[in-house]
């Protein structure tokens, strides 16, 4: 019986090793399959609104939305029919059919029907309207970019672009490419 014993210790201690070996290599390398991992969203926001506040607690800016997806493979999140409202005097309004916000949320991407709406200052003033197919837009510095088309208007005035940069803390939008357009001055008449 002690041969027997003595032969079968090589061969547990052989068991005893492997078992080890798995356990090691599951500890190192986790539960992640060697595959690529799904693109499936681990949550969902149906009609949601999201409030930004400033270091001195006044309203920046307000996000409202039909849903949200989020991705976890890639950090990404897809938002449909975003609406932003920048509360400085005067207000501007961003609209979408879907926007795209990255791993940090520093950068979003509006695509499809993107329509920014800068709301006249004085009682009575024209808003200014900006339209184009896509715009890269930073929240917290409120500015963006885009290379696409751009069409401004302002009342009857008029303005095409093939690209743009636009900072709306400062109210400055500037054109690039081939610009035209058809700019009205209003006048007064005079008895």
């Amino acid at each position: 019986m002690k041969d027997r014993a003595a032969s079968l210790f090589p061969l547990a201690m052989l068991v005893l090793l492997a078992a080890l070996t798995f356990w090691l290599n599951r500890v190192i390398q986790g539960d992640n399959p060697r595959g690529p991992q799904r693109h499936d969203p681990d949550y969902w926001v149906e009609r949601f609104e999201v409030r930004r506040f400033d270091t001195e607690g006044r309203l920046q800016h307000t996000v409202v939305a039909d849903n949200l997806l989020h991705y976890p493979d890639d950090d990404t999140t897809i938002v449909a029919a975003p609406h932003v409202t920048y509360h400085q005097t005067p207000p501007t309004e961003i609209f979408a059919r879907m926007a795209y916000i990255g791993k940090d949320g520093k950068e979003v991407d509006l695509v499809d029907n993107v329509r920014v709406i800068r709301h006249g200052a004085a009682a009575g003033s024209p808003s200014t309207v900006l339209e184009t197919r896509t715009l890269k837009i930073f929240p917290d510095s409120e500015k963006g970019h885009t290379n696409d088309p751009v069409v401004i208007t302002q009342g009857k005035s008029i303005m095409n672009g093939t690209g743009l940069d636009i900072d709306n803390r400062s109210g400055i939008s500037v054109l690039y490419g081939r610009v035209t357009g058809t700019l009205h001055r209003n006048r007064t008449e005079t008895p």
